[in-house]
């Protein structure tokens, strides 16, 4: 009977005891296992993002171009904001809307909110200068035509002993009636609707004409001008009419 060298017999035992314990190793599964493909996707990913180019020809190449809507944002942002405040004093495609634009385009310091502000402050300024016959406020308010008219009346007025007793009340209200530029200078004609209390009295301060408690409603139609190669930025008066 062939007898087992007991060293051997160690070396098999050894060697079936680390087969076992490599097997439990590799079957079993911990939380830091992961698939190869994810692994594959993982690692793409990366490259990826540090090397653009690799995203494929689309993505270097095509340029992102606005939208409709940011255009028209950009439209609305670059505008002048003047052609809206034309847009509100007179409807657009009009002839007096047209007329504006054509005012702003030959002065570009032309402010269409302002210079209505202006037209109403210098519209009381004029109907209170000529009531008290104030030829020297009136003077730099008026062209010469119509200051020369102003003044005659003026003038008259003065040679009878006549007097004027006016309050101004206020504006009820101010709108366009036309606007053009005629051979470089600016029009615009106002039509203006006021409130004002006036009388003219004689010499003896008898009522001649007019009411000195009566609350009268006023109508006229004044035209500014201004020329718009001047550095003067101040419009003057040019005509008169009384409103319908």
């Amino acid at each position: 009977m062939q007898s087992f060298d007991p060293f051997t017999i160690a070396i098999l035992v050894a060697a079936i005891v680390v087969l076992l314990k490599l097997r439990s190793i590799l079957g079993q599964r911990t939380g830091h296992d992961e698939d190869l493909s994810d692994m594959f996707n993982k690692d793409k990913q990366k490259r990826q993002s540090q090397n653009p180019r690799e995203n494929g020809p689309s993505a270097d190449n095509v340029v992102k171009l606005p939208t409709r809507a940011q255009n028209d944002k950009g439209d609305v942002e670059e505008k002048d904001p003047r052609l809206a405040q034309i847009d509100k004093i007179a409807k657009p495609r009009t002839k007096i809307n047209k007329g504006l634009k054509e005012i702003l385009a030959a002065d570009p310091g032309f402010n269409p909110k302002e210079f209505m502000a202006g037209a109403d402050m210098a519209y009381e300024m004029i109907v209170n200068a000529f009531a008290q016959g104030d030829t020297k406020s009136l003077r730099s308010l008026l062209s010469k035509e119509v200051f020369d008219g102003f003044k005659s009346v003026i003038d008259d007025r003065e040679s009878r002993g006549e007097t004027v007793k006016s309050t101004f009340i206020g504006i009820d209200g101010s709108e366009v009636h036309s606007a053009a530029v005629k051979s470089h200078e600016a029009h615009i004609t106002i039509k203006f609707i006021s409130q004002i209390v006036s009388a003219t009295l004689d010499k003896d301060g008898v009522i001649i004409e007019g009411d000195d408690r009566d609350i009268a409603r006023v109508k006229d139609i004044w035209t500014f001008a201004r020329d718009t190669r001047s550095n003067d930025p101040n419009w003057k008066l040019v005509a008169t009419e009384a409103g319908a």
